[in-house]
C-alpha cells in the first residue's frame, strides 16, 4: 500500500469533512420535502426548487467572480448536464417520496457507492482494489443498518423505481459537472448547471400545468411550506452542491457516494435535536459508512492492502 504523504493526508480529511456537510445540509432538505410535497405536483416543485436555487447561485456567482465569469461559461452544455443530474434527478426523488416513504429512498441510496465506483472503473479506468472493495462492502453495509433502524418499511415499486433513476442520474451529472466543466469554480459549475436545469424545469412546469391542469394548491401553501421549500431549495440543492462538487473534485465520485449512506444518521440526528429519540443502530452505521469511505481512500492503513483486482 501507498503511504500517504502529511499534507495529501490533511487534503483527502478536509474534501471528506466538506463532502460530510454537503450531506447534512441535503439530508436537512428530506424533513422539509415532506412538508412541501403533498401540495405540489413534482414537475412544478422540481422547477421551484431548482429556480429558487438557481436564482441565489446565480447573484452569489456574478457577485464573487464577476459578470463575465457568467457570460463566458459554456452554458449548453451546463444546462444539459443540470437537466439530467439536478432535474431529473430531482423529480425522480419528489416522485419516489410521493410513492413509497422516506426509508424505501434511503436505502435506494445505499446504491450510490456502487454507482459511483462502478462509474469510475468503467470510464476512468480506476483500478479495483481490495482497499476499494472493503470500503465499498462497509457503506453500503453501514447504510443497510442505518435505514434498518427507521421507522417504515421497505416498499417495491415504481417509488423504488424513481429513487434508483434519481441515484443514477445524480451519479452521473457530478461526475460530468467536473469533467463537462474544468474551467469553472466549483459555484461557477453549480450555477450553470442548477440555473439550466430551473430553465428547463419552469417550461416542462407551465406546459404540465397548461396541459393537465396540474397547478401547486395554492390555498395550502403558507410561510411553513414557502420555508420548507428555502431549505429544499437553497439548502438541500445550491449550498449543498457547492460542497459536494468541491469534494467530488478532490476525492472523485466513488469515495463520495460512500458519504450518501450516512443520510440517515444526519436525519436522526435533526429529529433528535427537535426532541425526537437517539437511535443508535443508525448511529452504528454512519460510524460504518465512514470508516468505510476512509479505508477506500487509504486514510486509514494496515487493515486491508490496495492490490488490484
Amino acid at each position: 500500500m501507498t503511504a500517504l504523504t502529511p499534507s495529501l493526508r490533511r487534503s483527502l480529511i478536509v474534501a471528506n469533512l466538506i463532502c460530510l456537510a454537503s450531506m447534512v445540509i441535503w439530508a436537512a432538505g428530506l424533513p422539509a420535502a415532506d412538508v412541501i410535497v403533498p401540495h405540489a405536483p413534482p414537475i412544478a416543485l422540481t422547477a421551484a426548487r431548482a429556480a429558487l436555487a438557481g436564482i441565489v447561485l446565480l447573484a452569489v456567482w456574478w457577485a464573487v467572480e464577476g459578470g463575465a465569469a457568467v457570460r463566458r461559461a459554456d452554458w449548453l452544455t451546463g444546462t444539459a448536464v443540470g437537466f439530467v443530474s439536478l432535474g431529473l434527478a430531482s423529480f425522480f426523488i419528489i416522485i419516489a417520496l410521493q410513492l413509497s416513504d422516506a426509508v424505501t429512498v434511503a436505502i435506494v441510496t445505499a446504491s450510490m457507492p456502487v454507482a459511483g465506483i462502478v462509474l469510475e472503473c468503467v470510464a476512468d479506468r480506476r483500478p479495483f482494489t481490495r482497499a476499494l472493495a472493503v470500503g465499498l462492502v462497509l457503506s453500503v453495509a453501514g447504510g443497510l443498518i442505518a435505514v434498518s433502524g427507521t421507522e417504515g418499511s421497505f416498499d417495491f415499486g415504481v417509488g423504488l423505481l424513481a429513487a434508483l433513476g434519481s441515484v443514477l442520474c445524480y451519479t452521473w451529472g457530478r461526475r460530468a459537472t467536473v469533467r463537462a466543466l474544468p474551467d469553472l469554480t466549483a459555484l461557477g459549475r453549480s450555477a450553470v448547471t442548477v440555473a439550466g436545469a430551473a430553465v428547463i424545469s419552469l417550461a416542462a412546469a407551465l406546459g404540465d400545468g397548461l396541459l393537465r391542469d396540474a397547478w401547486p394548491d395554492w390555498s395550502a401553501i403558507g410561510l411553513p411550506e414557502l420555508g420548507a421549500l428555502a431549505i429544499f431549495g437553497i439548502g438541500s440543492m445550491a449550498v449543498s452542491q457547492v460542497l459536494w462538487i468541491i469534494s467530488v473534485g478532490r476525492i472523485g465520485i466513488g469515495a463520495a457516494s460512500m458519504h450518501s449512506n450516512a443520510v440517515p444518521f444526519y436525519v436522526m440526528l435533526m429529529i433528535f435535536a427537535l426532541g425526537g429519540a437517539w437511535n443508535w443502530v443508525q448511529t452504528l452505521g454512519a460510524v460504518i459508512v465512514v470508516l468505510g469511505a476512509m479505508v477506500a481512500q487509504g486514510l486509514i492503513g494496515g487493515l486491508v492492502g490496495t492490490r488490484a483486482r
